[in-house]
C-alpha cells in the first residue's frame, strides 16, 4: 500500500509514497478517497481534467487536494483514479475517474472537511517521493 495512517488527534494524517512526484500526487488523491468511501464500489464511470496551479510542491498537493474534495463536497462525486498528465514544482494537470454519488450503492466512511497546511511535507528521498498531509475531519 502506497501510505499509512498518522496518528492525530481529531484529524486524519496519512503519510503518501511514490517512486515518481506523478506517482505521488496519484496516490495522494487516492489515499484521501480512501478515507472517504470504499474505492471498491467505484466503476469510474465520469471523467473531468482539471489544472492546479501553487506556488511551490506543498501547495500544488494541498490545491490539488482541495480541488478534489471540492468533487465530493460541492459536487457529490467520488474519485476513483487520478492520472497526472503533467506535473512540475507549481503546476499539474490530471484526468480524474469518478461516480456520482448514490446512497443505495455508496457508504460514507469519513466526512473530511478540508485539507490543511498543517505538517504539509512534499520531499523526494532514496526510494522516491513521500507526502505528509493532515485532514480536518
Amino acid at each position: 500500500m502506497p501510505y499509512t495512517l498518522i496518528d492525530h488527534t481529531a484529524d486524519i494524517g496519512i503519510c503518501v509514497t511514490g517512486e515518481t512526484l506523478t506517482d505521488l500526487f496519484a496516490e495522494a488523491g487516492r489515499a484521501m478517497f480512501d478515507q472517504i468511501t470504499d474505492a471498491a464500489k467505484l466503476s469510474a464511470s465520469h471523467s473531468r481534467e482539471i489544472e492546479i496551479t501553487g506556488i511551490d510542491r506543498p501547495d500544488l498537493l494541498v490545491n490539488f487536494l482541495r480541488e478534489l474534495l471540492c468533487f465530493w463536497t460541492i459536487d457529490a462525486c467520488l474519485v476513483k483514479n487520478v492520472r497526472i498528465r503533467y506535473i512540475n514544482d507549481a503546476r499539474l494537470t490530471a484526468d480524474i475517474h469518478f461516480d456520482e454519488f448514490v446512497p443505495e450503492t455508496h457508504e460514507i466512511l469519513k466526512d473530511i472537511k478540508a485539507v490543511t497546511y498543517h505538517g504539509i511535507s512534499v520531499n523526494e528521498t532514496d526510494a522516491g517521493w513521500e507526502a505528509m498531509i493532515i485532514f480536518d475531519v
